[in-house]
């Protein structure tokens, strides 16, 4: 009853700090918005350790949420769908998700979030709102090592919530080092539907995405990190060829959807 993880977190406590967020989040995405899910069949047949899932970034913290949610749902049977939160009643305890320390320390709901599966890190680019250059420490890598040998870890290799920007190097060596499996992930709408930090609702009836890819090809013990960084960004449909001119008319277009939405739900 008293189980701890490798990071010393009690397995019961975690359960249930799972279950309470995900029943207070679950509306924000089958009900005030919908969340549109492609390709979660690849999730239930995936090992218990040593995953790596590298997704785009839109905001701090909805859209990790919405990837427990997904995945749960996957593993207990629904494809592409979290109708019924029931899901979370037993949910995967052996997942988690790489984040930055000053955030996860920045407030009393992200350090209970932290409890739920954070490994945090030190950004080695980026301190308290500025810039910087500090070398990597050793102790984040062995902590996402450790992470994998356990479980599953959710990575956003941008490091950023801003869209376009280059894939960090420290995911290529990571993937080089200890070899998971590499599931991409493509998300959209959540920037329209949330505040940069995903705690408020910033507008409702927007419909969001989650796309679950298959698994990179990859030669561990012979590819370069650039040629890893390359089938990342390309992968997470962040390299630049993915951007695109949208029409006034498009946007109006998307604009009168939106407003649509918000009676539908």
């Amino acid at each position: 009853m008293f189980k701890k993880n490798p990071f010393g977190h009690y397995l019961i406590l975690k359960k249930w700090l799972i279950r309470y967020l995900g029943f207070m989040t679950h509306r924000r995405y089958r009900g005030f918005n919908e969340l549109h899910i492609e390709g979660s069949e690849i999730i239930k047949n995936l090992p218990n350790k040593n995953v790596l899932f590298i997704s785009n970034h839109q905001t701090y913290f909805a859209d990790v949420v919405a990837m427990f949610h997904v995945f749960n749902a996957s593993l207990s049977g629904r494809i592409d769908s979290i109708k019924n939160v029931g899901y979370l009643w037993s949910p995967k305890l052996n997942m988690y998700y790489i984040a930055a320390k000053e955030t996860m320390r920045a407030g009393l709901l992200p350090r209970i979030m932290a409890y739920a599966g954070s490994v945090s890190i030190e950004r080695t680019w980026r301190s308290d709102g500025k810039d910087i250059n500090r070398q990597v420490k050793m102790s984040d890598i062995s902590n996402i090592g450790t992470a994998l040998d356990d479980g599953w870890v959710i990575t956003f290799p941008q490091g950023t919530t801003k869209p376009f920007k280059p894939v960090r190097k420290g995911t290529a060596y990571i993937i080089k080092r200890y070899k998971p499996i590499v599931i991409p992930i493509v998300i959209d709408g959540f920037r329209r539907s949330f505040d940069k930090k995903g705690l408020m609702i910033k507008k409702k009836g927007i419909l969001q995405s989650m796309i679950i890819k298959e698994p990179l090809e990859l030669d561990y013990e012979n590819e370069s990190i650039d040629s890893i960084l390359e089938k990342i960004q390309m992968a997470i449909e962040q390299d630049i060829s993915f951007l695109k001119v949208v029409s006034k008319e498009e946007i109006e277009a998307q604009q009168k959807l939106d407003v649509t939405r918000q009676w539908d739900y």
